[in-house]
Protein backbone atom coordinates (compact mmCIF):
# COMPACT_ATOMS: atom_id res chain seq x y z
CA UNK A 1 0.00 0.00 0.00
CA UNK A 2 2.84 2.38 0.88
CA UNK A 3 4.46 1.86 -2.50
CA UNK A 4 1.23 2.52 -4.35
CA UNK A 5 0.63 5.70 -2.39
CA UNK A 6 4.00 7.16 -3.21
CA UNK A 7 3.91 6.50 -6.95
CA UNK A 8 1.36 9.29 -7.76
CA UNK A 9 3.36 11.68 -5.60
CA UNK A 10 6.58 10.78 -7.43
CA UNK A 11 4.91 11.29 -10.79
CA UNK A 12 3.61 14.70 -9.63
CA UNK A 13 7.13 15.77 -8.63
CA UNK A 14 8.55 14.59 -11.94
CA UNK A 15 5.78 16.32 -13.90
CA UNK A 16 6.27 19.53 -11.94
CA UNK A 17 10.02 19.45 -12.56
CA UNK A 18 9.54 18.97 -16.31
CA UNK A 19 6.97 21.77 -16.47
CA UNK A 20 9.40 24.09 -14.70
CA UNK A 21 12.15 23.29 -17.20
CA UNK A 22 9.79 23.80 -20.13
CA UNK A 23 8.58 27.16 -18.81
CA UNK A 24 12.15 28.36 -18.23
CA UNK A 25 13.26 27.30 -21.70
CA UNK A 26 10.32 29.00 -23.42
CA UNK A 27 10.89 32.19 -21.44
CA UNK A 28 14.51 32.42 -22.53
CA UNK A 29 13.93 31.56 -26.18
CA UNK A 30 10.68 33.46 -26.78
CA UNK A 31 12.50 36.59 -27.98
CA UNK A 32 15.22 34.88 -29.99
CA UNK A 33 13.72 35.90 -33.35
CA UNK A 34 14.74 39.56 -33.09
CA UNK A 35 15.10 40.22 -36.82
CA UNK A 36 11.46 40.89 -37.86
CA UNK A 37 10.63 42.73 -34.66
CA UNK A 38 13.58 45.09 -35.04
CA UNK A 39 12.59 46.38 -38.50
CA UNK A 40 9.95 48.86 -37.38
CA UNK A 41 11.87 50.00 -34.32
CA UNK A 42 15.20 50.40 -36.12
CA UNK A 43 13.74 52.18 -39.13
CA UNK A 44 11.98 54.74 -36.97
CA UNK A 45 14.99 55.23 -34.69
CA UNK A 46 17.51 55.61 -37.52
CA UNK A 47 15.16 57.83 -39.54
CA UNK A 48 14.82 60.19 -36.61
CA UNK A 49 18.55 60.15 -35.91
CA UNK A 50 19.47 60.84 -39.55
CA UNK A 51 16.95 63.69 -39.76
CA UNK A 52 18.22 65.33 -36.56
CA UNK A 53 21.81 64.91 -37.71
CA UNK A 54 21.07 66.52 -41.09
CA UNK A 55 19.31 69.49 -39.46
CA UNK A 56 22.12 70.11 -36.99
CA UNK A 57 24.84 69.79 -39.64
CA UNK A 58 23.01 72.12 -42.04
CA UNK A 59 22.31 74.81 -39.44
CA UNK A 60 25.88 74.70 -38.13
CA UNK A 61 27.29 75.10 -41.64
CA UNK A 62 24.92 78.01 -42.32
CA UNK A 63 26.24 79.72 -39.20
CA UNK A 64 29.84 79.00 -40.24
CA UNK A 65 29.24 80.55 -43.65
CA UNK A 66 27.75 83.61 -41.96
CA UNK A 67 30.95 83.98 -39.93
CA UNK A 68 33.27 83.29 -42.86
CA UNK A 69 34.24 79.97 -41.31
CA UNK A 70 34.83 76.76 -43.27
CA UNK A 71 31.75 74.56 -43.72
CA UNK A 72 32.34 70.81 -43.59
CA UNK A 73 29.85 68.22 -44.78
CA UNK A 74 29.84 64.52 -44.00
CA UNK A 75 27.64 62.43 -46.23
CA UNK A 76 26.01 59.51 -44.44
CA UNK A 77 26.80 56.47 -46.56
CA UNK A 78 25.50 53.17 -45.19
CA UNK A 79 23.95 51.96 -41.96
CA UNK A 80 24.27 48.28 -41.17
CA UNK A 81 22.73 47.16 -37.89
CA UNK A 82 23.83 43.70 -36.75
CA UNK A 83 22.30 41.82 -33.85
CA UNK A 84 23.56 38.75 -32.02
CA UNK A 85 21.60 36.90 -29.37
CA UNK A 86 22.75 33.77 -27.58
CA UNK A 87 21.08 31.86 -24.77
CA UNK A 88 21.83 28.60 -23.01
CA UNK A 89 19.76 26.61 -20.54
CA UNK A 90 20.92 23.63 -18.53
CA UNK A 91 19.22 21.70 -15.76
CA UNK A 92 19.99 18.77 -13.52
CA UNK A 93 17.98 17.01 -10.87
CA UNK A 94 17.48 13.93 -8.79
CA UNK A 95 14.04 12.70 -7.78
CA UNK A 96 13.77 9.67 -5.54
CA UNK A 97 10.68 7.62 -5.05
CA UNK A 98 10.04 5.14 -2.24
CA UNK A 99 10.91 2.19 -4.45
CA UNK A 100 14.24 3.65 -5.32
CA UNK A 101 15.41 4.15 -1.76
CA UNK A 102 18.47 2.22 -0.68
CA UNK A 103 18.55 0.72 2.79
CA UNK A 104 20.17 3.03 5.25
CA UNK A 105 19.96 6.18 3.06
CA UNK A 106 17.86 9.32 3.38
CA UNK A 107 15.77 10.21 0.32
CA UNK A 108 16.61 13.67 -1.08
CA UNK A 109 15.25 15.60 -4.04
CA UNK A 110 17.56 18.11 -5.78
CA UNK A 111 17.10 20.42 -8.77
CA UNK A 112 19.89 22.43 -10.42
CA UNK A 113 19.17 25.16 -12.99
CA UNK A 114 21.59 27.27 -15.02
CA UNK A 115 20.67 29.93 -17.62
CA UNK A 116 22.88 32.35 -19.56
CA UNK A 117 22.08 34.97 -22.19
CA UNK A 118 24.00 37.48 -24.31
CA UNK A 119 22.64 40.26 -26.56
CA UNK A 120 24.87 42.38 -28.80
CA UNK A 121 23.88 45.36 -30.97
CA UNK A 122 26.79 46.33 -33.23
CA UNK A 123 25.77 48.94 -35.87
CA UNK A 124 28.24 49.89 -38.61
CA UNK A 125 27.88 53.44 -39.99
CA UNK A 126 30.01 54.95 -42.76
CA UNK A 127 30.64 58.66 -43.35
CA UNK A 128 32.07 60.22 -46.50
CA UNK A 129 33.45 63.77 -46.42
CA UNK A 130 32.16 65.78 -49.35
CA UNK A 131 35.22 67.03 -51.18
CA UNK A 132 36.69 67.21 -54.65
CA UNK A 133 34.40 66.04 -57.42
CA UNK A 134 31.54 65.20 -55.06
CA UNK A 135 31.60 68.66 -53.50
CA UNK A 136 31.82 70.39 -56.89
CA UNK A 137 28.87 68.44 -58.24
CA UNK A 138 26.69 68.72 -55.15
CA UNK A 139 27.43 72.29 -54.04
CA UNK A 140 29.04 74.24 -56.89
CA UNK A 141 26.91 73.17 -59.87
CA UNK A 142 23.87 75.38 -60.61
CA UNK A 143 20.45 73.90 -60.02
CA UNK A 144 18.92 72.93 -63.38
CA UNK A 145 16.19 75.46 -64.34
CA UNK A 146 13.97 72.61 -65.50
CA UNK A 147 14.07 71.19 -61.97
CA UNK A 148 12.93 74.54 -60.57
CA UNK A 149 9.98 74.61 -62.96
CA UNK A 150 9.14 71.07 -61.84
CA UNK A 151 9.07 72.26 -58.23
CA UNK A 152 6.71 75.06 -59.15
CA UNK A 153 4.51 72.68 -61.13
CA UNK A 154 4.40 70.36 -58.08
CA UNK A 155 2.92 73.16 -55.98
CA UNK A 156 5.93 74.80 -54.34
CA UNK A 157 5.30 78.57 -54.00
CA UNK A 158 6.81 80.21 -57.06
CA UNK A 159 7.85 83.31 -55.12
CA UNK A 160 9.77 81.25 -52.55
CA UNK A 161 11.43 79.08 -55.22
CA UNK A 162 12.62 82.09 -57.23
CA UNK A 163 13.73 84.12 -54.20
CA UNK A 164 15.76 81.19 -52.91
CA UNK A 165 17.27 79.65 -56.04
CA UNK A 166 17.51 82.31 -58.77
CA UNK A 167 19.87 85.23 -59.36
CA UNK A 168 18.45 86.59 -62.61
CA UNK A 169 15.30 85.96 -64.64
CA UNK A 170 15.37 87.51 -68.14
CA UNK A 171 17.62 90.31 -66.92
CA UNK A 172 15.64 91.03 -63.74
CA UNK A 173 17.97 90.62 -60.75
CA UNK A 174 17.16 89.06 -57.41
CA UNK A 175 18.66 90.08 -54.06
CA UNK A 176 21.95 88.47 -53.16
CA UNK A 177 23.07 88.34 -49.55
CA UNK A 178 26.73 87.38 -49.86
CA UNK A 179 29.32 89.81 -48.54
CA UNK A 180 31.43 89.76 -51.72
CA UNK A 181 28.53 90.28 -54.12
CA UNK A 182 25.89 91.86 -51.90
CA UNK A 183 23.24 93.70 -53.87
CA UNK A 184 19.57 94.55 -53.60
CA UNK A 185 16.92 93.23 -55.91
CA UNK A 186 15.81 95.21 -58.93
CA UNK A 187 12.65 97.27 -58.30
CA UNK A 188 10.72 95.02 -60.69
CA UNK A 189 11.67 91.74 -59.00
CA UNK A 190 9.30 91.63 -56.01
CA UNK A 191 6.25 92.84 -58.00
CA UNK A 192 7.09 90.08 -60.49
CA UNK A 193 7.03 87.49 -57.69
CA UNK A 194 3.69 88.73 -56.36
CA UNK A 195 2.09 88.50 -59.79
CA UNK A 196 3.52 85.06 -60.45
CA UNK A 197 2.20 83.85 -57.10
CA UNK A 198 -1.31 85.09 -57.88
CA UNK A 199 -1.14 83.40 -61.28
CA UNK A 200 -0.01 80.16 -59.65
CA UNK A 201 -2.81 80.26 -57.06
CA UNK A 202 -5.29 80.69 -59.92
CA UNK A 203 -3.92 77.52 -61.54
CA UNK A 204 -2.82 79.39 -64.65
CA UNK A 205 0.84 78.24 -64.71
CA UNK A 206 1.64 75.04 -66.56
CA UNK A 207 4.65 73.03 -67.64
CA UNK A 208 5.35 70.98 -70.74
CA UNK A 209 8.32 68.82 -71.71
CA UNK A 210 8.94 67.79 -75.32
CA UNK A 211 11.74 66.95 -77.73
CA UNK A 212 13.43 69.80 -79.60
CA UNK A 213 16.29 68.95 -81.96
CA UNK A 214 16.83 65.59 -80.24
CA UNK A 215 17.04 67.30 -76.86
CA UNK A 216 14.45 67.36 -74.10
CA UNK A 217 13.21 70.91 -73.57
CA UNK A 218 11.07 72.37 -70.79
CA UNK A 219 8.37 74.93 -71.56
CA UNK A 220 6.39 77.21 -69.26
CA UNK A 221 2.81 77.96 -70.28
CA UNK A 222 0.12 80.37 -69.14
CA UNK A 223 -3.44 79.11 -69.33
CA UNK A 224 -5.52 81.20 -71.71
CA UNK A 225 -9.00 81.50 -70.16
CA UNK A 226 -8.58 83.09 -66.74
CA UNK A 227 -10.13 85.78 -64.60
CA UNK A 228 -9.55 89.31 -65.99
CA UNK A 229 -7.44 90.26 -62.97
CA UNK A 230 -5.21 87.23 -63.52
CA UNK A 231 -5.01 88.04 -67.23
CA UNK A 232 -3.73 91.49 -66.27
CA UNK A 233 -1.06 89.87 -64.08
CA UNK A 234 -0.02 87.58 -66.95
CA UNK A 235 0.37 90.51 -69.32
CA UNK A 236 2.37 92.43 -66.70
CA UNK A 237 4.68 89.43 -66.27
CA UNK A 238 5.15 89.21 -70.03
CA UNK A 239 6.02 92.89 -70.18
CA UNK A 240 8.48 92.70 -67.26
CA UNK A 241 10.30 89.71 -68.73
CA UNK A 242 10.16 90.96 -72.32
CA UNK A 243 7.99 88.08 -73.55
CA UNK A 244 5.80 88.05 -76.63
CA UNK A 245 2.13 88.70 -75.95
CA UNK A 246 0.99 85.82 -78.13
CA UNK A 247 3.61 83.21 -77.21
CA UNK A 248 1.77 80.17 -75.82
CA UNK A 249 4.90 78.22 -74.90
CA UNK A 250 7.95 79.82 -73.30
CA UNK A 251 11.11 77.74 -73.42
CA UNK A 252 13.07 77.66 -70.15
CA UNK A 253 16.85 77.91 -70.57
CA UNK A 254 19.87 78.55 -68.36
CA UNK A 255 21.30 82.06 -68.56
CA UNK A 256 20.79 85.67 -67.58
CA UNK A 257 19.30 86.99 -70.84
CA UNK A 258 16.86 85.42 -73.28
CA UNK A 259 17.71 85.01 -76.96
CA UNK A 260 14.19 85.98 -78.06
CA UNK A 261 10.76 86.85 -76.72
CA UNK A 262 9.79 83.16 -76.46
CA UNK A 263 12.41 82.23 -73.88
CA UNK A 264 12.66 82.50 -70.12
CA UNK A 265 16.34 82.60 -69.18
CA UNK A 266 17.00 81.63 -65.56
CA UNK A 267 20.43 82.13 -64.00
CA UNK A 268 19.98 79.67 -61.16
CA UNK A 269 22.10 79.41 -58.06
CA UNK A 270 24.22 76.59 -56.78
CA UNK A 271 23.55 74.97 -53.42
CA UNK A 272 26.46 76.93 -51.96
CA UNK A 273 24.95 80.20 -53.21
CA UNK A 274 21.59 79.21 -51.73
CA UNK A 275 23.30 78.62 -48.38
CA UNK A 276 25.07 81.97 -48.57
CA UNK A 277 21.74 83.66 -49.19
CA UNK A 278 20.02 81.90 -46.29
CA UNK A 279 22.92 82.57 -43.92
CA UNK A 280 22.56 86.30 -44.52
CA UNK A 281 19.27 86.23 -42.59
CA UNK A 282 20.88 84.90 -39.38
CA UNK A 283 20.56 87.35 -36.49
CA UNK A 284 24.02 87.44 -34.96
CA UNK A 285 24.96 88.67 -31.45
CA UNK A 286 25.73 92.39 -31.20
CA UNK A 287 28.89 91.54 -29.26
CA UNK A 288 30.28 89.66 -32.27
CA UNK A 289 29.44 92.57 -34.57
CA UNK A 290 31.18 95.01 -32.23
CA UNK A 291 34.24 92.77 -32.14
CA UNK A 292 34.23 92.63 -35.96
CA UNK A 293 33.83 88.87 -35.97
CA UNK A 294 30.82 89.06 -38.31
CA UNK A 295 28.97 91.65 -40.36
CA UNK A 296 25.65 92.99 -39.03
CA UNK A 297 22.40 91.56 -40.30
CA UNK A 298 21.10 93.54 -43.29
CA UNK A 299 17.88 95.49 -43.03
CA UNK A 300 14.88 93.92 -44.81
CA UNK A 301 14.14 95.11 -48.33
CA UNK A 302 10.92 96.88 -49.24
CA UNK A 303 8.51 95.64 -51.87
CA UNK A 304 5.22 97.00 -53.24
CA UNK A 305 3.38 95.74 -50.14
CA UNK A 306 5.93 96.95 -47.59
CA UNK A 307 8.98 95.32 -45.97
CA UNK A 308 9.87 91.93 -47.45
CA UNK A 309 9.75 89.16 -44.87
CA UNK A 310 13.07 87.32 -44.48
CA UNK A 311 13.17 83.92 -46.11
CA UNK A 312 14.04 82.39 -42.76
CA UNK A 313 14.56 83.52 -39.18
CA UNK A 314 17.56 82.08 -37.33
CA UNK A 315 18.07 83.57 -33.87
CA UNK A 316 21.01 83.62 -31.49
CA UNK A 317 21.01 83.52 -27.69
CA UNK A 318 23.30 82.84 -24.76
CA UNK A 319 21.17 79.99 -23.45
CA UNK A 320 19.79 77.08 -25.40
CA UNK A 321 16.19 77.89 -26.38
CA UNK A 322 13.63 75.55 -24.82
CA UNK A 323 11.36 75.23 -27.88
CA UNK A 324 13.50 74.93 -31.00
CA UNK A 325 13.17 72.87 -34.15
CA UNK A 326 16.97 72.67 -34.21
CA UNK A 327 19.66 74.39 -32.17
CA UNK A 328 23.47 74.27 -32.43
CA UNK A 329 26.22 75.85 -30.30
CA UNK A 330 28.83 78.11 -31.91
CA UNK A 331 31.26 80.59 -30.31
CA UNK A 332 29.54 80.45 -26.89
CA UNK A 333 26.11 81.17 -28.37
CA UNK A 334 23.17 79.03 -29.45
CA UNK A 335 21.74 79.47 -32.95
CA UNK A 336 18.26 78.10 -33.48
CA UNK A 337 15.04 78.02 -35.46
CA UNK A 338 11.89 78.43 -33.39
CA UNK A 339 9.59 75.43 -33.61
CA UNK A 340 6.63 77.85 -33.64
CA UNK A 341 7.90 79.69 -36.73
CA UNK A 342 6.10 77.66 -39.39
CA UNK A 343 7.43 79.67 -42.34
CA UNK A 344 11.05 79.24 -41.30
CA UNK A 345 10.51 75.55 -40.57
CA UNK A 346 9.05 74.96 -44.02
CA UNK A 347 11.89 76.72 -45.78
CA UNK A 348 14.51 74.86 -43.75
CA UNK A 349 12.86 71.55 -44.67
CA UNK A 350 12.58 72.74 -48.27
CA UNK A 351 16.38 72.95 -48.33
CA UNK A 352 16.52 69.16 -48.20
CA UNK A 353 14.49 68.87 -51.40
CA UNK A 354 16.66 71.50 -53.07
CA UNK A 355 19.66 69.31 -52.33
CA UNK A 356 18.13 66.39 -54.21
CA UNK A 357 17.89 68.46 -57.40
CA UNK A 358 21.65 68.30 -57.93
CA UNK A 359 22.08 64.67 -56.86
CA UNK A 360 21.99 63.11 -60.31
CA UNK A 361 23.97 60.09 -59.21
CA UNK A 362 26.03 59.82 -62.37
CA UNK A 363 29.10 61.54 -60.98
CA UNK A 364 29.00 60.29 -57.43
CA UNK A 365 31.82 58.15 -56.23
CA UNK A 366 31.34 54.44 -55.74
CA UNK A 367 30.13 53.81 -52.19
CA UNK A 368 32.27 51.92 -49.74
CA UNK A 369 31.66 48.17 -49.81
CA UNK A 370 31.22 46.72 -46.36
CA UNK A 371 31.88 43.11 -45.41
CA UNK A 372 29.82 42.14 -42.39
CA UNK A 373 30.67 38.87 -40.62
CA UNK A 374 27.70 36.58 -40.13
CA UNK A 375 29.24 33.97 -37.88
Amino acid sequence: MGDRATKPRTRQIERGFLNLLFFLFMSLTAGCSIGPGSVTRDRLDYTGAVAESWKSQMLLNLVKIRYGDTPVFLDLGQIVSGYTMQSTVSASGNIFGVQGFLPGTNPTNSIGLDAQGQFTDRPTITYTPLAGKSFAQSFMAPIPPAALISLIQAGSPVDVVLRLTVNVVNGVHNRYGGDLMARRADPAFYPLLERLRRIQLAGAIGMRVRQVDRDEATFLTFRGKVDPSIEADIQAVRQTLGLGHNAEELRVVYGSAAANDKEIAILSRSILEVMVEISSFITVPEAHVTEHRVDPTAEPEVGPSGPIRPLIRIASSRERPPDALVAVPYRDYWFSIDDRDVTSKRLFSFLYFIFTLVETGGGRETPTVLTIPTG
